[in-house]
Order: C-alpha cells, then sequence, then structure tokens
C-alpha cells in the first residue's frame, strides 16, 4: 500500500499532464529580463478571427433618425441668417458680453440693470448708461429687420401702480435712447414687479437686497422678423 507522501507525489504527477490551455508558453533559455516570454497557439487549437458584425436594420434606422433630429434642432441664438457678414464677428461678442439669452419664441432677449441706467426711484438715464446703450444698439442693428420690443420691470416693493408707471417710464427712456442710436421705433411695456427672475426675500421672509436689484432691470427683446404675407 502507498504511503502519505507517495500518494500525493502520484496525485501531484497527474495535474502535471493536464493541458492548461490552446496555447503554449515558449520559454528562452536566456535570462528572462533579456526576452519577452511569448505564447504561441498550440498545434491544432481552434483559430480565432474577428468578424465586423453589421448594425441590425431597426439599429441602424434609429441611428439615422437621432442625426436627423440632431441636425433639425433650433437655431442658435445668433439667427446667423439675419446678420451681415462683415459683422458676425462683432455680433457674437456682443451677444456674450450682454448675456443673450433666446426666448421660446426664438428672439433674442437681453436684460440691462436698472441700477446702471437710473438713479433710485428715478427714470432719467444716468450719464455712465452710455456703453451699456451702445452696445445694446450695436447689436440691434445687425438685426436689421427684427421687430424690437423694451420691457422695464422693477422689484417687489412699493405698489403695483407704483411699479408699473416707474418700469413703463424707465422703459421708455430706453427706447428714445435705442431709437437715437438706431433709428428704430421699439414697442414698450411696463411690466412692473409682475415677472422677478430672482426672489425679492430669503426663504424666511427677509428682505434680499441681491434679489431685488437683478429684478430692476429693462429687457430688450429682439424678435424674429414676419415671414411676407404674414
Amino acid at each position: 500500500m502507498l504511503g502519505w507522501a507517495d500518494a500525493c507525489l502520484a496525485l501531484a504527477a497527474l495535474v502535471c499532464v493536464v493541458p492548461a490551455a490552446a496555447q503554449d508558453v515558449v520559454r528562452s533559455g536566456r535570462a528572462l529580463a533579456d526576452v519577452p516570454t511569448r505564447l504561441v497557439p498550440a498545434s491544432g487549437a481552434p483559430a480565432t478571427t474577428l468578424r465586423k458584425q453589421e448594425l441590425s436594420s431597426s439599429l441602424a434606422s434609429r441611428t439615422q433618425d437621432t442625426t436627423l433630429q440632431r441636425s433639425a434642432g433650433p437655431q442658435t441664438i445668433l439667427r446667423e441668417a439675419e446678420v451681415p457678414r462683415e459683422r458676425l464677428e462683432q455680433t457674437r461678442a456682443l451677444l456674450v458680453e450682454l448675456k443673450a439669452r433666446p426666448t421660446p419664441e426664438q428672439a433674442i432677449s437681453i436684460d440691462l440693470p436698472a441700477d446702471v441706467l437710473f438713479d433710485f426711484d428715478k427714470a432719467e438715464l444716468r450719464a455712465d448708461a452710455a456703453p451699456s446703450l451702445d452696445k445694446a444698439a450695436e447689436l440691434i442693428k445687425s438685426y436689421a429687420t427684427a421687430p424690437l420690443t423694451v420691457l422695464g420691470h422693477t422689484d417687489g416693493k412699493g405698489t403695483d401702480a407704483y411699479n408699473d408707471a416707474l418700469s413703463l417710464r424707465r422703459a421708455e427712456a430706453v427706447a428714445r435712447a435705442l431709437q437715437r442710436h438706431t433709428q428704430r421705433q421699439a414697442r414698450v411695456e411696463g411690466r412692473g414687479k409682475r415677472e422677478p427672475v430672482a426672489p425679492n426675500t430669503t426663504p424666511d421672509g427677509r428682505d434680499d437686497p441681491q434679489g431685488r436689484q437683478l429684478n430692476r432691470r429693462v429687457q430688450i427683446l429682439i424678435g424674429v422678423p414676419r415671414k411676407e404675407g404674414r
């Protein structure tokens, strides 16, 4: 009968003769640092072939639909077709500088802070409001046929009647200044405190001066030109 040690040796010998994989390891007689180990396919092993898989018709169709949807997306805020070629770069820069944004109707909207344009509770333009108005006028010149709207907005303090009147007077002052620069007439409205862009108070009900400052503004809308026959 085999002893325990003899049985272990016999088992180890059986394990060693089992093939490890479909590849043989070829070792060099030199030091491992000199020659890397290479894997060579064993004789009789099945060949591995990489094939390019064709997209199914449904997947290809979905891919095409996605591409078409991207290309058919809304125009950028620039509305390049309306801008003279020589004014394109200037117009792009002004859109960024004035933080222009598109409306759902694809009009171009810019906000001029009322605190830059007017003194407190006043509707007369300050002398240092000129740079902001000049930039807005230059942007308007790039859209020669676009309808213009100027909207005045206030913060939440005061009565509706008071804020409506103040916002209207401020919108009229800006519209007159733009007309002097562009020879274009704008539709004017005073929206008062009805369309805030920031909270007038903090969550606990206290006054929020920063929010109210954002709400005091004059908004300029450069509309989309009407098509002929409409």
